[in-house]
């Protein structure tokens, strides 16, 4: 008896072993790709300097014009990298404007991922007349011209700030998210287990929040770290054309907006350089990043 107990044991630890779970199976996707290791480190080390460097810095003193120090070299009067136009600090503006664009690209990724899974969880689970009614309305949102009317609500709302323009940016970037989650939870509610639930009596919202969310949960953090980088990269696109936060808050399109002016991006290298290449390394990082997740996603799919 002992030995078929054991014997037992040793295919159930097989079994684990060859079906991990979705951590290790991430960790052993990470583990392969050396590129999304070194994403991991870099946007780590540049997400802590930027939020501490950003914790200390006076946002006031930074943005206070100095025509006196205008366009003042790097390393000169005590301007790592050098001053704008105005005299302001670049290396503070940096900080402060990095710190901005990351906060904003995750507020609305947090948000649009939000309303998407409820409503997407919702449509997808009863179906019918609800799912057709809420998807004809997905599909007019998604058709609109979303950008200009972004320019526009930024143009006319009146004491505009980045709660606003996250806002506003939600409302029209959620349906993506609700598409997504919406054909996943359709599938997953013809499953033996949601009927399995229905059957014993469990709440709807038991079973699409505890059943159906957590088995279509890989595909949505992957779909979720995609759009974070393409969020940063919609308002870094919004400020450098004059349509993204205030001009009292800098931001990196703003920066990088700077190299509009020929004698700029000719002679002055240090005044949009280097907000570029951060935006650049972050862009590319999260993108890495989002890849190993996806292969591990579906490296967990063929195992289950």
């Amino acid at each position: 008896m002992d030995n078929a107990n054991e014997a037992q044991l040793e295919k159930y630890k097989d079994l684990a072993k060859d079906n991990p779970t979705g951590f290790k199976v991430i960790i052993n996707e990470f583990k392969k790709d050396k590129i999304a290791i070194a994403s991991v480190v870099i946007l780590a080390i540049l997400w802590i300097g930027i939020f501490v460097g950003a914790a200390l810095l006076d946002k006031e003193k930074v943005m206070t014009v100095d025509i006196l120090n205008s366009y003042v070299k790097p390393g000169e009067a005590g301007h790592i990298l050098g001053t704008d136009q105005g005299g302001r600090d670049l290396l503070g503006q940096l900080i402060i404007g990095a710190r901005n664009s990351i906060v904003i690209g995750m507020a609305v990724t947090i948000f649009t991922s939000a309303i998407g899974i409820i409503i997407g969880l919702i449509i997808g689970y009863y179906g019918g007349w609800l799912d057709n009614v809420i998807m004809r309305i997905i599909d007019f949102i998604q058709i609109l011209p979303t950008m200009m009317i972004i320019i526009v609500f930024v143009t006319v709302v009146p004491k505009y700030s980045m709660f606003t323009f996250v806002a506003i940016f939600t409302a029209f970037y959620w349906p993506g998210m609700a598409r997504l989650v919406r054909s996943k939870a359709l599938a997953e509610s013809k499953k033996d287990y949601v009927n399995a639930s229905k059957t014993m009596g469990t709440s709807d919202l038991k079973t699409m929040f505890t059943g159906i969310l957590p088995n279509i949960s890989s595909i949505l953090i992957v779909d979720m770290t995609l759009s974070f980088a393409g969020n940063i990269g919609i308002e870094t696109g919004l400020s450098f054309l004059g349509f993204g936060l205030p001009p009292t808050d800098p931001s990196l399109g703003t920066l990088i907006a700077l190299a509009r002016k020929p004698e700029v991006i000719q002679d002055k290298l240090y005044v949009w350089l280097p907000a570029s290449l951060l935006i650049l390394v972050m862009m590319l990082s999260i993108n890495y990043i989002g890849q190993a997740l996806r292969r591990a996603s579906d490296a967990k799919q063929r195992k289950g």
